[in-house]
């Protein structure tokens, strides 16, 4: 009995020790897998027998210990250590590690699945994927790219395909208005030729008078027919071209003009609209006097001093009649401080648009500087080029009063963006401020604006929190979707499934789906991987331990035959 007790003993410890040797042997071979886990075994003993129980001592004699033989050893438990590995740097945007507890979670085939393994990549679908074809599962986005969380789905990331545009919402501006200038007083005066409702030149022409019933002084034939096309262009604004506008002589719009009409008022606002006057701060506009005299008064300020030249008025009639009418003569000039800036704004398609901001010097006081801004743009689709006008406040140390910014609103009408699309201007910025002092000159431009052109998706990022952030060639941001992390009450528990990834069994208990850096996850470090978290030397401190258990094993197993001879040579 002796005799078998130890081969079963000795056998016993072999097996425990291929079993040593096996955890150990998966532990080394790994030792380069991303986020591989390493496994440790612990073992207990076994008895085979109890021969005695032992006593406790009596008066006559001293108690025994009880007598047991035991059987060796066996597996207790094979262990998955779940503590972190290095975070290795790849500078792979698809690579992706987690810092702490948590576990990715993918669609395997219709299963769902957990994995540490963060070397993804981007199927021809677009679709996040491990190197097993696992879909990675998280939190999509709304059309205006906010993260909706609850619902899983597979991650998305359409790069080279995507494209996105950004309207301007706001602008900011800065700079030094000068204060020490002189304060506009008058704006440019311009005369246009007297012009008469009868060919004998002899009755002038009103407001009201027909377009078709116009003359010159020369008389003879009307200047307009019903159905002319009137191009007005060339003309300056402070220097700069207005841009070109047309006008159709009729009671409807059939050539797709800016605008029409049939009476001389309607001549006269076209004039004021494509110049960009604001009208509500009189004298400025168009107007015509008693003696059929048009006068074109401009608002104030040097940059708004306007300039018409007889070959800036086209009409198309066919080369019957003269191409330009019109005679203009410039009677006043503007005066007055004054500065310009122009800037690019972005519609909802990503199309510029071009915007001219005047500056002028409105008044002095002992209160500070007042100056008005005046907006036009000759991207505006409604015939007025004017977005707007307002006031500023400075006060004697230059420093900004008014605190509320100015909202423009321009037409889009027809081109399939947003229409109207409202512009804020705003005349402090972290990075600058729009002042009032004493100078040489005004000088100030727009230093930020929020809108962007179109832009497709050129890489991504990921941030600590699991958000996908895109990054756009335009220069927008803007999230993709975001990577939460399951969490389980026993990791340990989890059952493992081969390709790195894991199952939740009854003793993991259910997952538990939050937030990276939430809770108890951890965090999501991006263009890294989490290396193996197998400690080599140790697992060959460990080989070296196997090695002996297992040869003193063989040694049992070699005294107990030469026993065994001995017996069988004396039984003979």
């Amino acid at each position: 009995m002796g005799l078998n007790t130890a081969l079963s003993t000795a056998l016993t410890g072999l097996d425990a020790a291929g079993s040593y040797l096996d955890v150990i042997g998966n532990n080394i071979a790994n030792v380069n897998t991303a986020a591989f886990k390493k496994s440790r075994i612990t073992f207990e003993a076994q008895f085979a027998r109890t021969m005695s129980n032992g006593s406790a001592p009596s008066a006559e004699l001293g108690g025994t210990n009880p007598l047991q033989v035991g059987l060796g050893t066996a597996v207790s438990s094979i262990r998955k250590d779940f503590s972190n590995g290095t975070l290795q740097p790849t500078g792979v945007s698809t690579d992706m590690a987690i810092d702490g507890p948590g576990f990715y979670i993918v669609n395997d085939a219709g299963t769902q699945r957990y994995t540490r393994k963060g070397d993804f990549t981007i199927d021809s679908n677009f679709n996040l994927v491990t190197t097993t074809g696992a879909r990675v599962q998280g939190y999509g986005i709304d059309n205006d790219f906010n993260i909706v969380e609850g619902l899983l789905q597979d991650v998305f990331i359409p790069v080279g395909v995507q494209t996105i545009a950004k309207q301007t919402e706001e602008v900011r501006f800065a700079g030094n208005l000068n204060a020490g200038g002189d304060v506009a007083t008058q704006g440019s005066v311009t005369t246009l030729d007297a012009l008469f409702s009868d060919a004998a030149a002899t009755v002038p022409a009103g407001a009201g008078t027909a377009l078709a019933s116009i003359f010159d002084a020369d008389g003879v034939t009307p200047l307009f027919t019903v159905g002319d096309v009137i191009t007005f262009e060339g003309a300056t604004r402070g220097g700069a071209e207005v841009g070109a506008a047309t006008f159709e002589v009729g009671a409807a719009n059939t050539t797709g003009s800016d605008a029409f009409g049939t009476t001389l008022q309607d001549i006269m606002d076209f004039f004021s609209d494509a110049l960009g006057i604001d009208t509500s701060l009189p004298p400025a506009g168009v107007a015509i006097d008693g003696s059929g005299v048009i006068t074109v008064t401009g608002n104030t300020g040097t940059n708004n001093s306007i300039r018409i030249n007889p070959g800036n008025f086209v009409v198309n009639k066919g080369g019957v009649n003269p191409s330009a009418p019109f005679g203009f003569t410039e009677t006043q000039p503007a005066d007055g401080e004054s500065a310009r800036t122009t800037f690019i704004a972005f519609t909802s398609l990503g199309e510029p648009i071009s915007i001219d901001l005047t500056m002028v010097l409105e008044g002095t006081d002992n209160g500070g500087s007042q100056w008005r801004y005046y907006a036009t743009s000759t991207d505006d689709t409604d015939p007025d080029r004017l977005l707007g006008s307002g006031t500023l406040e400075f006060d004697p140390d230059g420093q900004l009063l008014t605190t509320a910014s100015a909202t423009l609103s321009i037409d889009l009408a027809g081109t399939g963006a947003n229409t109207p699309q409202p512009i804020t201007l705003s005349f402090t910025d972290p990075f600058g401020t729009l002042t009032a002092l004493a100078s040489n000159l005004s000088e100030f431009s727009a230093i930020n604006q929020d809108g962007a052109p179109i832009g497709t998706l050129v890489d991504f990022s990921v941030e600590a929190d699991g958000t996908i952030t895109g990054i756009f060639s335009n220069s927008l941001l803007r999230s993709l979707g975001r990577l939460p992390l399951a969490t389980f009450a026993n990791e340990e528990g989890l059952r493992e499934t081969g390709g790195s990834m894991f199952s939740q069994t009854p003793g993991s208990g259910s997952a538990i789906i939050v937030t990276a850096g939430g809770g108890s996850a951890g965090r999501v470090v991006g263009r890294s991987l989490e290396g193996s978290n197998v400690d080599l030397a140790n697992e060959f401190v460990n080989l070296i331990s196997a090695t002996t258990g297992f040869s003193a094993n063989s040694r049992v197993i070699s005294t107990a035959d030469r026993l065994i001879q001995e017996l069988l040579a004396t039984a003979r």
